[in-house]
């Protein structure tokens, strides 16, 4: 066999998801590198990597539940709003009616899951579509935040703000500052809460049955159906996990802010669908990965602290660097699967 013969070969072994998620993980790894040679500073230290998981772990959950709605062919673009609902319940609930870190936990979980519950069914078994039961349960969402508290404050519950204040130190990450004090490198509880749950949804999706269902009904419902999969209860299972993450997600950021406000998690569904595009999940369903996911949402906070650290603080510098980097990784995604499929003739 030729050597093109086996390149060729290997190519079209592997699998879109994995191809996918190797440019993600190549591409992430050359920008951060990049960052720490070009810029330096704060990107040298371990300290700053952790920062922006801690900064994002949020983000992260709820990418990663948008990630498996796509991977299933539809979309849900509440996830912002259901994370600022929570957020202001669960501090409503703490300051104003005297209650429990538990209790909140319970709010968060049970917001998440109502909102899963309701659109899951509107769209798998009343066949609506997602996008409008989604942008229906957003304007749902925000406008019930403003109703449960219109004034942003910050909680002062103390097992609250004892658990907020929890931080877990990495062994030997740590650096000495300027004046000779060793600062250990450390990550927020919210931060092995999203690892957590990437580790078990990349289970998912990898070795069971209703993984792959995800995947076979976002790539063809008739397919699906004609291997026996039960489409409607599928797509309303995807909807379920991604509000209940949300919620969850709702917690951990509620956690990371310590407040509850209206303006909290603005744009944080589009934020979340960029993630999943940058880590490597089609928007027509059937392809993705949980991994690239992390990876995706590790790219867009890094470009946007290599923005900020090259001096262009404002707003419209970040909105342009992310939609230049949405426009690149779309490009290298379809060239390189326009060769895949070239090289399947």
């Amino acid at each position: 066999m030729s050597t093109d013969k086996k390149k060729q070969s290997i190519f079209t072994k592997v699998s879109d998801t994995n191809l996918l998620l190797a440019i993600t993980i190549v591409i992430f790894f050359l920008m951060y590198i990049g960052a720490i040679i070009f810029q330096g500073g704060g990107f040298s230290k371990p300290q700053m990597f952790f920062n922006i998981l801690n900064a994002n772990a949020a983000l992260i959950i709820t990418s990663c539940g948008m990630s498996i709605v796509m991977i299933s062919g539809g979309i849900d673009i509440s996830v912002g709003g259901v994370v600022a609902l929570v957020s202001m319940c669960c501090a409503v609930h703490l300051d104003q009616h005297g209650g429990s870190v538990f209790g909140s936990m319970l709010i968060a979980l049970g917001i998440g899951l109502a909102f899963g519950l309701v659109q899951g069914f509107l769209v798998a078994y009343l066949d609506i579509q997602p996008f409008i039961v989604s942008l229906a349960g957003m304007f749902f969402a925000r406008g019930m935040t403003t109703i449960v508290n219109t004034v942003p404050f910050n909680v002062e519950n103390a097992a609250f703000k004892a658990l907020m204040d929890t931080r877990i130190y990495i062994p030997g990450m740590g650096t000495t500052n300027k004046k000779g004090i060793y600062v250990p490198a450390y990550v927020e509880p919210g931060v092995v809460v999203a690892l957590v749950l990437v580790a078990l949804l990349f289970v998912v999706l990898r070795w069971t049955k209703t993984g792959r269902s995800f995947y076979a009904v976002g790539g063809n419902k008739q397919s699906a159906l004609m291997l026996g999969i039960n489409v409607k209860r599928t797509r309303f299972i995807s909807h379920l996990i991604c509000s209940t993450l949300a919620g969850i997600a709702g917690y951990v950021y509620f956690l990371h802010v310590g407040s509850g406000s209206a303006s909290h998690a603005m744009g944080m569904e589009m934020n979340a669908i960029a993630s999943s595009i940058i880590g490597g999940t089609m928007l027509s369903g059937g392809v993705g990965n949980i991994i690239g996911t992390l990876f995706g949402v590790l790219s867009l906070s890094t470009i946007q602290n290599i923005v900020s650290n090259a001096g262009l603080d404002q707003a419209w510098w970040t909105g342009i660097t992310i939609a230049a980097m949405l426009c690149l990784f779309l490009v290298i995604q379809s060239v390189v699967m326009a060769q895949k499929k070239r090289a399947l003739k």
